[in-house]
């Protein structure tokens, strides 16, 4: 997508703010303004959204509005699944309180430095992951990340941006683009839950290329997140979050 101004949608949004628990996490979530719409407009253009969208309610995307912690998250559930990256995280958590890092939420850098990434294995992380959060720390820690700028800048700038960053390519770009800033318009074709959600609710559990969930992907815009978030709790009853 080239960098073109934001889209209306996002620009307008301006996030609800609720209580939430989800395992050991305790913070406020911020939920998108322009959820309601999104679900009126993909229930007219899609079938399947049609019938799958009511199954869920009042649920909706959710985030810790915490730039860090999104990206820390995203980094954990890189190709596991929900229930498996929720585990990881609440173990990382405990680990780093029982370092002496207090509070559990936000997650700072600094928490994360304090510990090397062979002592962060302990939460069930792999080596490689370990120093992909060590290395993220150390961004946020130096200022190397562009924080405050964020909300002005297009959704493919930012992804230049945060791949520049070890560990981060552009599918975990992608989680921060819709579980953070919260733009209702990302496809992650590289996400392997989109991609199987896609193969058993249009496709007959057939293969299907990154081609056709793009072309189906038209049809969603602008509100492309919300799409890809219904695919994926069609698939896991746990809700995703970062």
């Amino acid at each position: 997508m080239p960098s073109n101004p934001r889209n209306a949608a996002a620009a307008a949004a301006e996030p609800a703010v609720e209580q939430a628990t989800a395992g050991q996490d305790k913070a406020e979530f911020a939920t998108p303004a322009y959820w309601d719409e999104a679900c009126s407009h993909l229930v007219k253009r899609d079938r399947v959204l049609k019938k799958m969208i009511p199954k869920f309610g009042q649920a909706r995307l959710n985030s810790r509005g915490d730039a860090f912690t999104t990206l820390a998250r995203s980094i954990v559930g890189q190709q596991i699944s929900v229930k498996a990256a929720q585990s990881v995280w609440d173990k990382l958590l405990t680990s780093l309180d029982a370092a002496g890092s207090a509070g559990s939420l936000p997650l700072k850098p600094e928490r994360l430095l304090r510990q090397a990434p062979e002592d962060l294995r302990a939460a069930g992380l792999s080596m490689r992951k370990a120093e992909y959060l060590h290395d993220l720390a150390l961004h946020f820690d130096g200022g190397q990340v562009h924080v405050d700028h964020w909300s002005q800048m297009d959704d493919e700038t930012i992804i230049a941006e945060l791949v520049a960053i070890r560990g981060i390519g552009r599918w975990t770009a992608e989680m921060f683009l819709m579980f953070h800033l919260m733009r209702p318009d990302v496809l992650p074709l590289d996400d392997l839950g989109l991609v199987k959600g896609v193969s058993l609710s249009y496709f007959s559990g057939e293969p299907v290329s990154r081609a056709e969930v793009r072309e189906l992907g038209v049809g969603w815009s602008p509100f492309r997140s919300v799409a890809t978030w219904y695919i994926w709790r069609s698939l896991d009853p746990l809700p995703v979050e970062y």
